[in-house]
């Protein structure tokens, strides 16, 4: 398959476990929702072509682990970012009250060169709208939604909306998205702590990602909790047909 020339958009998604992270990407990818939960483990992206602005461009979102115990696993994949989601349960007060903390984390670790005006946005997805709001300007204004990735709804306003924010950090150039071979990191969840590295994919090579040919196709077998876990990194794909695309 030849290289193509897309403009690349890389967005991340932080939060607490459970509040909806993983359901509002699929939501907007996909149009589905599950009512079953698997919480992730490190990260897990989805990919979708959009026209935006006469430009097309592949908007890469990444959705990382929301466990304390698994979060060292997702920090590698913040660099390079143009836009940061954080998500909440609007019917949890603590998933609200760590926003500050997921956003002070990424900053650390993905080290935008402008962290004072690097793009955020806050998704109540299921505290106070009133008191969001609030905390949202105190940080620079950052745009608020409350949405509901069961029905759909405001998913599409709100990542309009992020991919307006992640064009404002994006440096503009066009890059070459070619094909790469990957590996997962997989981790058996008979024992959460017993690691099964089949191979590390280099932290460089995450930012310029598009089409990816695994290597090995690894069944998810072992689970013995209903809750099973996304192991390490978990990739899918969508190419959606634009309105005036001509690819």
């Amino acid at each position: 398959m030849a290289s193509r020339r897309r403009m690349l958009l890389k967005v991340i998604i932080l939060g607490d476990s459970g509040v909806g992270k993983t359901s509002l990407m699929n939501q907007y990818v996909n149009r589905k929702f599950s009512n079953q939960y698997k919480a992730t483990i490190g990260a897990h992206f989805l990919t979708k072509e959009v026209q935006f602005e006469d430009r097309l461009f592949t908007l890469q979102i990444w959705d990382t682990a929301g466990q304390e115990r698994f979060q060292s696993l997702g920090v590698a994949f913040y660099r390079g970012a143009d836009c940061c989601v954080l998500v909440h349960d609007v019917n949890v007060m603590k998933s609200f009250d760590n926003l500050n903390n997921w956003r002070e984390e990424f900053l650390i670790q993905a080290s935008p060169s402008d962290p004072e005006n690097f793009p955020f946005v806050v998704l109540g997805n299921k505290v106070s709208e009133k008191k969001a709001k609030a905390w949202c300007a105190s940080k620079g204004n950052i745009p608020y939604f409350e949405t509901s990735a069961k029905e759909g709804f405001n998913v599409d306003s709100a990542f309009e909306c992020i991919t307006k924010n992640a064009l404002k950090n994006e440096p503009g150039e066009e890059i070459v998205l070619a094909n790469c071979f990957i590996s997962i990191l997989f981790f058996s969840m008979m024992k959460a702590t017993f690691l099964k590295p089949l191979m590390l994919l280099a932290e460089d090579g995450l930012r310029d990602l598009q089409a990816v040919n695994v290597k090995r196709v690894i069944v998810r077998w072992g689970f013995i909790y209903q809750n099973a876990e996304t192991a390490a990194v978990d990739f899918s794909f969508l190419y959606v047909k634009v309105a005036g695309s001509d690819d």
